[in-house]
């Protein structure tokens, strides 16, 4: 059984049009370095639209914090804002909660004493460890072995492969 260490990114950052992408690749990249490609479509989904609803509730160039923390058996993904009305899940802000919501297996909202946390999270099947070494492939042609007539080499001389 191999133990996953915890492992956790966060940046703060202002959210604006041309960011928003950056942070993206950035956290494809971190789910790669651990392993967990296969998350990078739902946890990137869910995020941009975190962004996009700190952006149309605080405003286009609000500050924010991102958080990702993998425990090993489960990816969560925060946005702490300074906006102070609390994100709900209605069709009246564009939808964009319900995509963070299908995104995970689940999301919330908690006041902080300068704004609020939203945050979903993934339960994950272990990530496979990556082997150390490649493979040995197997022979696709099987070896050649020396026919009837074929003469014994002389003492001393290479063997053919």
């Amino acid at each position: 059984m191999t133990v996953t260490a915890h492992r956790r990114y966060a940046a703060e950052l202002r959210v604006t049009a041309e960011r928003v992408p950056q942070i993206r690749r950035i956290v494809a990249a971190h789910l790669r370095h651990w392993r967990l490609a296969a998350e990078i479509p739902a946890v990137c989904r869910g995020l941009v639209e975190l962004l996009a609803h700190v952006r149309r509730t605080v405003g286009p160039d609000a500050e924010c914090a991102v958080e990702v923390r993998w425990s090993g058996r489960q990816l969560t993904v925060s946005v702490a804002d300074r906006g102070p009305r609390m994100a709900r899940l209605d069709s009246a802000q564009g939808g964009a909660l319900a995509a963070v919501a299908a995104s995970g297996d689940s999301w919330g909202t908690c006041p902080t004493d300068d704004g609020k946390v939203v945050w979903f999270t993934r339960r994950v099947a272990a990530a496979r460890e990556t082997p150390r070494t490649a493979p040995v492939p197997p022979h696709s042609v099987p070896e050649a072995e020396p026919g009837p007539d074929a003469a014994p080499a002389a003492p001393g001389a290479p063997t053919p492969v």
